[in-house]
């Protein structure tokens, strides 16, 4: 009497294929659960483009808090700003274009309002006697900006460029002529708000 339950021996080739069928299929749903758990259904598996990505609820309203209403400030006063003209070189060579701007700051104890727009800036420049250019001359489409003025934090306006060319209100669509230079002085004189400042600025142009 035999111990063996099942005889040993060699089985049918349709045995083997059916074997290698079930480890294969096996195999493929493993490698299936893997890849479900680490991409989650619906994901890309990529960054999404931009006009994908949705921008928080509270981010738009975040830059505007603490923001101060100008028309909750009183008028400041012209005798508590003080109005610097700025040049941003001391000396220009030939072909550079000077460009300006101007620094305002409360000198009082409040914070004030005041109209820091371009209607009511003006930009001057002279050499001795003679003054050369001014910006409201040819100046488009001037704008008002109201602005709060908190004392002991001065402020400094954008920049405006001379092209280093005499300016009057009838030369404004017609090539102008060119300004002195080969180390003639020029001062900058600036207004704000009805608040000239209190001295100029002094460059070169070369």
């Amino acid at each position: 009497m035999s111990t063996l339950r099942d005889p040993v021996g060699p089985k049918d080739r349709k045995v083997y294929i059916r074997r290698r069928l079930l480890v294969l299929a096996g195999l493929l749903a493993v490698i299936a659960v893997v890849v479900l758990v680490i991409v989650k259904p619906g994901s890309s598996g990529s960054a999404k483009n931009a006009d994908e990505v949705e921008v928080p609820a509270d981010l738009a309203s975040t830059a505007s808090e603490g923001d101060e209403d100008p028309s909750e400030a009183p008028a400041c006063d012209p005798g508590q700003l003080t109005v610097t003209a700025v040049a941003d070189q001391d000396s220009y060579a030939a072909g550079e274009l000077p460009k300006f701007s101007m620094r305002i700051e409360n000198t009082g104890n409040e914070a004030c309002s005041a109209d820091l727009g371009t209607a009511g800036m003006k930009f001057e420049v002279s050499s001795g006697d003679d003054q050369v250019w001014r910006s409201e001359d040819c100046q488009k489409e001037p704008e008002s900006l109201p602005v709060i003025v908190d004392p002991g934090k001065p402020l400094e306006t954008e920049s405006v460029e001379w092209d280093r060319t005499r300016s009057s209100a009838e030369t404004c669509d017609i090539t102008r002529d060119p300004v002195a230079a080969g180390g003639a002085s020029y001062h900058l004189r600036v207004e704000s708000g009805g608040v000239p400042s209190t001295g100029t600025a002094q460059f070169l142009l070369y």
